[in-house]
């Protein structure tokens, strides 16, 4: 197993980073058009009362920075295991099609079945996340030789592309552009406690699993002849890897639509903190990544307050610059 060089013990830094999220939690829920203190919130949490602060925090700003948590944890946990798994320093959900899989099928679903519930919405989004992921590997691999992390992610940007027009068609064939478009531009408004209440448990799903993989994941990222030799079932551990990430893709579109640059940057700030292992890697992608949302969502309420800008948008600003260094750097993690 890797070794983690660095000083500072790792309860220590787990702690920070629970930390971080706290506080950016607390950050999230204060700051927005209505002023409200640390105080309200606080009371609006833990007691009953009914004051107008405390049903903006429980019926607006709750539900919003729950889902922002999830979220984030989803995207970041889904793109660390597509690092591992791919040994590619490029993955992440939004750059290699699941987003566009999974938003192509949402659009179809929500032309083709307009009164399906939050549960439908949800699978086909899993189904759409799959069918976008097998295309990219599927072309990524028709040069003999396999894929290489930039052929996967060439194939993933066609796919993409190929996937939100197909989208945009749809809405526009069937008049419903603007639901679509509302749904795809990445915003958390509007969030329910019943549609956190479906998602949130397949979240939680795949990140248990990941993280009872991550010793087997810590093995594949480093070579399928390394992982065979030491007795891994890289076929079965592949596969069941390749459904979490599609279960967290999945339902992180379902609640929030396209979002891409977060499992590209959150495993990236990690692994200098908490080495190459995957078993570190997994959960404190976890931590940063709902930190990371909390934060985005928190510039996006604010920036242009009372008017909202899409979170997607924030998230895109942030991330293309991290995309394009980390490119520069020939994919190598930051150091």
């Amino acid at each position: 197993m890797i070794a983690n060089k660095n000083t500072i013990p790792l309860y220590y830094k787990f702690i920070l980073g629970f930390i971080v999220l706290v506080a950016s939690f607390f950050v999230a829920m204060v700051l927005g058009a209505a002023d409200i203190s640390v105080k309200q919130v606080w009371l609006a949490i833990t007691t009953s009362a009914s004051t107008e602060s405390a049903n903006i925090i429980r019926e607006i700003r709750l539900p919003r920075e729950v889902a922002a948590i999830v979220v984030g944890m989803a995207l970041a946990v889904a793109g660390a295991i597509m690092q591992g798994m791919t040994r590619n320093p490029l993955a992440d959900p939004g750059l290699l099609g699941l987003t566009a899989g999974a938003n192509a099928a949402l659009a179809l679903t929500m032309a083709l079945l307009p009164s399906v519930n939050y549960f439908g919405i949800m699978i086909a989004c899993f189904i759409g996340a799959g069918v976008g992921s097998v295309m990219v590997f599927g072309i990524g691999s028709l040069k003999k030789g396999g894929y290489s992390p930039f052929r996967i992610v060439l194939a993933g940007a066609a796919v993409s592309a190929l996937l939100s027009a197909i989208a945009e068609g749809i809405g526009l064939y069937f008049n419903i552009a603007k639901d679509v478009s509302m749904w795809t531009a990445g915003g958390l408004i509007g969030t329910t406690w019943d549609q956190i209440q479906t998602i949130t448990p397949f979240i939680l799903l795949g990140l248990v699993v990941a993280i009872y993989l991550s010793r087997q994941l810590t093995i594949l990222s480093l070579n399928d002849d390394v992982a065979v030799g030491l007795g891994q079932k890289t076929t079965r551990i592949k596969l069941t890897l390749f459904i979490v990430i599609i279960f967290l893709a999945g339902a992180a579109v379902a609640l929030v639509g396209n979002m891409a640059f977060i499992g590209l940057m959150i495993p990236h700030i990690v692994r200098p903190i908490v080495g190459n292992d995957y078993r570190y890697i997994i959960p404190m992608s976890a931590l940063f990544g709902s930190a990371f949302m909390l934060l985005a969502d928190t510039i996006g309420r604010t920036i242009n307050a009372p008017y909202e800008t899409p979170v997607a948008s924030v998230v895109a600003i942030m991330g293309l610059p991290f995309f394009l260094f980390i490119v520069n750097k020939g994919g190598k993690t930051i150091s």
